[in-house]
């Protein structure tokens, strides 16, 4: 929610989190695909509220593990897994292999949905993994995802420099244009 209001922020629109809808409660990422499961979530909020609703769905893609851990990359290690534990898991999994050989990239897919109105963007950053984490910002994956073109890591990344090159950003900044048209 941090990063979708401080880049969708400038658009005349109120942005409420999940939390606003207790009755919710988890939406069940029961999909495929990023694609998939951002829609169940984004549909299952505009269903139950009426309003407009938007929903992302993030996975690391790692080559070296044929794509994984992808839709699974919150729950790596297990349905209670820490963040601590999904990368501990995936850093014993990558042992022995290069790191030039541990390409990997974020992707996020945002789903909106109002009425019978669906649309999906998406943004990747490329990056690999790295043998050991650095920084302290971030959560998740990002103290061990590389981004080259920086020299750091995604938790070395002060809040402006991540949204301007990440994953989220990119889709976020790809969505302003679908947001655009329904203000």
């Amino acid at each position: 929610m941090e990063e979708m209001s401080a880049i969708l922020g400038h658009l005349p629109v109120e942005l409420l989190a999940l939390d606003a809808f207790p009755e919710i409660g988890d939406i069940p990422e029961t999909g495929n695909t990023l694609k998939e499961n951002a829609f169940i979530k984004a549909e299952t909020v505009h269903r139950l509220t009426g309003l407009p609703a938007l929903a992302d769905d993030t996975g690391l893609e790692v080559d070296a593990l044929n794509g994984a851990p992808g839709i699974y990359s919150a729950r790596y290690a297990g349905a209670d897994a820490t963040f601590d534990d999904n990368y501990q898991k995936m850093l014993k999994e990558l042992h022995g292999i290069p790191v030039e050989k541990r390409t990997a990239r974020f992707r996020t897919v945002i789903a909106f949905v109002n009425g019978g109105e669906k649309e999906w963007v998406e943004g990747v950053a490329e990056g690999r993994i790295i043998e050991d984490k650095r920084g302290i910002g971030g959560f998740g994956y990002d103290p061990i995802f590389y981004y080259p073109p920086l020299r750091k890591t995604f938790a070395e990344l002060d809040s402006v420099e991540k949204n301007s090159i990440s994953h989220r950003g990119k889709a976020l900044r790809n969505f302003c244009g679908i947001l655009e048209k329904w203000i």
